[in-house]
């Protein structure tokens, strides 16, 4: 079996700049992590790797620091790292994004064989978006199953996976062919701790660097600047409210009292609720 492991190295949350000019994130200086949801992805396919057999592959799309991540990647025990790095890459919104990634992943399997299941996280701590996974699922034509939380089955004789999917309201229980994309989520598993092998391993391995042309890419219009029509009008930080919170002090009170109180202080503030509500009959 083999399996893609998508990564991002993202900046620090902590300490993120906009660039006033392209509101884009200015990522020099700027201390870098691997994305945390897509650690628990790598996990998840180091266990499937570490059960059914096969080897994963871990790819991500960035400047040439992305290496430290990739390497990193290598001594939690992934099998090879893929950096597709390029100048024409720079600016991508989740829809170049896909697009690189998709074209990459295919050289792939052109490369070191098929994937069965690609892996991401379920979404990016500096984008938000979540997009980017079912966006390569799409381009490649892959079932997605997205938000899992766990993986009961393989079955490799008949190719199919089932997965634990958790959905508002609950979970769906969902059975799928190979190939797949999975998108993980945050707390199904925990990151190992790589072994003395792994990172003897990730010390003298080579971090295969792919440019645009290696991962044969011809359309460049679709990449970078050029292939996001995502237009950012405006970075800005919400100006803080100058009405403090009101306090309600609770000792000895039951909780009718202090539920009516609540509803009157509320109502107060928003006399048009109240207005609202009267209008649908006080439901």
């Amino acid at each position: 079996m083999h399996i893609v492991v998508c990564i991002k190295q993202v900046p620090d949350s902590a300490q993120i700049r906009v660039h006033p000019v392209t509101n884009t994130i200015m990522r020099q200086g700027v201390p870098t992590i691997i994305n945390p949801y897509d650690l628990f992805a790598l996990e998840e396919a180091l266990r499937l790797r570490d059960t059914y057999g096969g080897e994963v592959t871990v790819l991500t799309m960035g400047p040439p620091m992305a290496e430290d991540a990739l390497r990193k990647t290598l001594g939690y025990g992934a099998d090879r790292a893929v950096l597709l790095t390029d100048r024409y890459f720079a600016g991508s919104d989740t829809l170049a994004t896909s697009f690189a990634l998709s074209q990459a992943i295919a050289k792939v399997g052109e490369t070191f064989g098929t994937p069965d299941i690609v892996f991401t996280g379920k979404q990016t701590i500096d984008g938000d978006t979540a997009q980017v996974g079912p966006g390569i699922a799409k381009r490649l034509d892959l079932m997605q199953l997205t938000y899992v939380a766990k993986i009961p089955s393989v079955d490799l004789d008949a190719r199919e996976i089932k997965v634990e999917r958790r959905c508002e309201g609950g979970t769906q229980m969902l059975k799928s062919r190979f190939p797949c994309l999975i998108t993980m989520l945050e707390g199904t598993n925990e990151i190992r701790r790589g072994s003395l092998e792994d990172a003897l391993y990730a010390a003298r391995s080579q971090v295969l660097k792919w440019s645009a042309a290696d991962a044969g890419i011809d359309d460049l219009t679709r990449c970078g600047l050029r292939g996001s029509p995502t237009v950012v009008k405006r970075v800005f930080a919400p100006t803080a409210r100058a009405e403090k919170a009101a306090l309600i002090d609770t000792p000895e009170r039951n909780l009718r009292d202090l539920a009516d109180e609540l509803i009157a202080a509320i109502l107060t503030r928003g006399p048009a609720l109240e207005q609202e509500l009267a209008f649908n009959g006080g439901e």
